[in-house]
């Protein structure tokens, strides 16, 4: 049996159609997207109110535009013949705007291709092949049509303005004075029905030249003789058939099958005069059918069918055990916003009964789905940071073994140095006493000559002098020696340049990062890195101008280890917001993109890949980083195959989708991502298998990150990027990547088509 319509009586349930895009509807909406998006599947309709939001309306079935008649009738009609088989009233209505499909789908014939058949010729078949088995079972019709308050017979057209009558006990309705047919097969049927149809009143309008303008109610009346033996095969000792007066009983039911008029707008339908009055009769009395539907389904006790005759015809619909079934019919077109919105409207109507806890479980639901997400992108988040401190560990012990050696190399040095200023002074010794002696008065002194001793005493000042400026300067090569070895052994620079003891501040050491002497420049700008490498040092390079000194640098310098090192001092400053916000107003996210063209070395092109990831995790930057070929930079840099810099690279991509989809979230921003532009799409799909797991790990992210945006489903269609997200769902090693990538291919309807 019917299911849902059975179980459900008295309840109106709600289906919707969407048509076709017809001929003309192809050409001048073919560069605009559907007013509606189907998803059949959950039994919703999203109705796009612009080019970024949509309301969303459930529906009891939701049908496409591919959708069969056969299927249609299934979901809506079938249920509700069932029960009129069974001994209960039923109702099928179909509402909507012309021009959108009613007719075809509740009242065409398709004599010629059964396929094509309609809801009347279909409820038809399965109630005349019931009756065949059973010689007791009588099917009857009449076909009538409400035209501006009028009831016309259409299958006598002579009769017009027929009166309605209400039984005073029973309260059932009747309409005596119309013709009734007796059915005797499917072909009669055909027959009568296509005079009925040649019949019935028809205005042309400017939306559709073949327009009805008037209600067609076909009521079907089926009668069954109370026998027993015709239901269950077996005699009754005692036959049900007859009544205690020995009368024969009858089992009698109705159904109505309700081709409703076109709900367009008169404004809209280009007519005047006796076509406007046609549109206002329409309307009353699709209004006084809404009235009663809100009645039924706010549970009044008072239903006012006696508003218009089409709702006291379908009165015996309304509540008891009638089971009644309303298909909406629409059309894709945006043109015709309003009509389709006023037409699910309607249609909602019918649902409010249900609708409300619906709506606060939706609501419940939504928020558990919220809530699951932040903690799923607090979770990676963490996860992250996890990751970034055991790498940073790893980087830690690295640094402190090579200091340990440069301490080992420094000791040698003022070794070495010790034993140069001992030789010095030595040497200086023999040079002075041999001078000494040379000078000495050999006999007496010429004409203006100084005497010995005088010139003796100014040797030996100047020697003094000279060897106390070597030693001052000998002393401060040791202490920016100790100072260098301290603040790279130690890490704890910021002490070490309050203290008074120390002579080499950071605005000293910036200072000598312009100096000219290459080897000078090397130990100064490697101070500047180990020093960006603690958070509490890079407020201070900060200030100092530490920022730009770096980035004019790496413009200006081709010396390979200064641009390792410079490199890793911005990537270490492109942790700090602050630092982040003069990089980026300083040019240097193009700066860093342009290093790849500058040198080849790995070390110094991960250093930069790490800079730019790091810029990557500031929404503010976004763009810019786009406009300064910084994204470009990256995916560059990965053609060099270096796993280290393809690690960096997955990061950064990471970190973009991320606050990207962030902001698209949060409504901040709309449309297809800025990663997709530079052919990031394609090199996350290339690279998803490789073997580094935490690379792995980011290039998911990233792809599933970019993959929450709608407006990105094209791209991941047309570059099998969806295949991707359907194995990250089943294969990746992380459960919250799994669960993040199924929730994706749930959500979206355009990755399961």
């Amino acid at each position: 049996m019917g299911g849902e319509g059975i179980k459900d009586p008295g309840r109106v349930r709600v289906s919707v159609r969407v048509r076709p895009r017809n001929g003309e509807e192809l050409k001048s909406d073919a560069d605009f997207a559907d007013l509606v998006e189907l998803q059949p599947e959950i039994k919703r309709l999203k109705l796009r109110k612009n080019n970024w939001n949509s309301d969303s309306y459930r529906f009891d079935e939701v049908f496409t535009d591919t959708a069969s008649q056969k299927r249609v009738y299934e979901g809506v009609a079938k249920p509700v013949v069932e029960g009129v088989l069974s001994g209960y009233n039923g109702t099928i209505m179909a509402y909507g705007q012309t021009g959108t499909g009613k007719t075809y789908t509740v009242g065409k014939i398709g004599k010629d291709d059964a396929a094509e058949r309609g809801i009347m010729v279909r409820a038809l078949e399965d109630i005349l092949a019931s009756a065949s088995s059973a010689s007791s079972v009588s099917v009857e019709i009449s076909y009538l049509q409400l035209y501006m308050e009028t009831i016309q017979d259409l299958l006598a057209p002579e009769k017009s303005n027929i009166s309605i009558n209400e039984d005073g006990k029973t309260g059932e309705v009747s309409v005596p004075g119309a013709t009734v047919v007796n059915i005797q097969d499917l072909d009669h049927f055909f027959q009568v029905l296509q005079v009925g149809e040649t019949n019935r009143h028809a205005a042309n309008t400017k939306m559709n030249t073949e327009s009805s303008r008037s209600h067609a109610i076909l009521t079907v009346y089926v009668r069954r003789a109370m026998n027993e033996k015709a239901e269950t095969g077996t005699k009754s000792p005692k036959p049900e058939s007859l009544g205690d007066k020995g009368i024969p009983r009858v089992r009698k039911s109705k159904l109505l099958i309700v081709d409703l008029a076109g709900s367009e707008r008169i404004n809209k339908s280009g007519t005047d005069g006796h076509l406007i009055e046609e549109a206002k009769f329409i309307n009353l009395s699709l209004t006084s059918l809404g009235k009663c539907i809100n009645a039924l389904a706010e549970g009044s006790s008072h239903i006012p069918t006696r508003d218009s005759k089409l709702t006291r015809l379908l009165r015996d619909s309304f509540g008891g055990s009638a089971r009644t079934s309303l298909i909406i019919t629409i059309g894709p077109s945006a043109r015709y916003h309003a009509e389709t919105t006023s037409t699910i409207m309607f249609g909602q109507r019918e649902n409010e009964e249900t609708n409300e806890l619906k709506k606060k479980l939706e609501e419940l639901s939504q928020m558990y789905e919220s809530t699951v997400d932040e903690l799923q992108t607090v979770k990676l988040d963490y996860d992250d940071l996890l990751h970034q401190k055991e790498k940073l560990g790893e980087e830690v012990r690295d640094m402190k073994e090579r200091l340990l050696l440069e301490e080992k190399q420094r000791k040698q040095m003022e070794s070495e140095l010790s034993k140069l200023k001992k030789n010095l002074r030595e040497s200086e010794t023999v040079v002075e006493d041999k001078r000494v002696k040379e000078d000495l008065p050999k006999g007496p002194s010429e004409s203006g000559a100084l005497p010995g001793s005088q010139r003796s005493h100014g040797l030996k000042k100047s020697l003094s002098g000279q060897r106390a400026t070597m030693a001052r300067l000998c002393e401060e090569g040791m202490i920016l020696s100790r100072e260098f070895s301290l603040i790279l052994f130690w890490g704890n620079p910021i002490d070490i340049f309050v203290s008074t003891s120390v002579s080499v501040g950071v605005q000293k050491i910036l200072h000598l990062i312009k100096s000219e002497d290459l080897e000078v420049q090397i130990q100064a700008v490697k101070v500047v890195a180990n020093l960006a490498a603690e958070e509490s040092n890079q407020v201070k390079i900060v200030e100092e101008g530490g920022v730009e000194a770096l980035l004019t640098l790496v413009q200006s310098s081709q010396n390979s280890t200064i641009l390792r090192v410079a490199s890793g001092a911005i990537a270490n400053l492109a942790m700090n917001e602050k630092s982040q916000d003069l990089i980026m107003n300083k040019g240097g996210a193009q700066l860093l993109a342009k290093m790849v063209t500058k040198t080849d070395d790995p070390q110094t092109l991960r250093m930069v890949a790490g800079a730019l990831a790091n810029l990557c995790g500031n929404e503010k930057f976004l763009k810019l980083l786009k406009e300064e070929e910084g994204i470009k930079g990256l995916l560059t840099m990965a053609q060099s195959g270096n796993i280290d810099i393809i690690a960096q690279v997955a990061r950064g991509m990471a970190n973009f989708a991320k606050c990207e989809t962030r902001e698209i979230m949060q409504g901040r921003r709309k449309g297809r991502s800025l990663l997709l532009e530079e052919g990031a799409l394609e090199w996350l799909t290339s690279n998803s298998h490789i073997e580094s797991a935490s690379t792995q790990r980011h290039i998911e992210l990233a792809l599933c990150h970019l993959a929450q945006n709608e407006a990105n489903a094209i791209d991941f269609k047309r570059t099998g990027s969806v295949t991707e997200i359907v194995r990250i769902s089943v294969e990746s090693s992380r459960d919250d990547i799994r669960s993040l990538a199924k929730k994706i291919l749930r959500s979206n309807p355009q990755f399961s088509s």
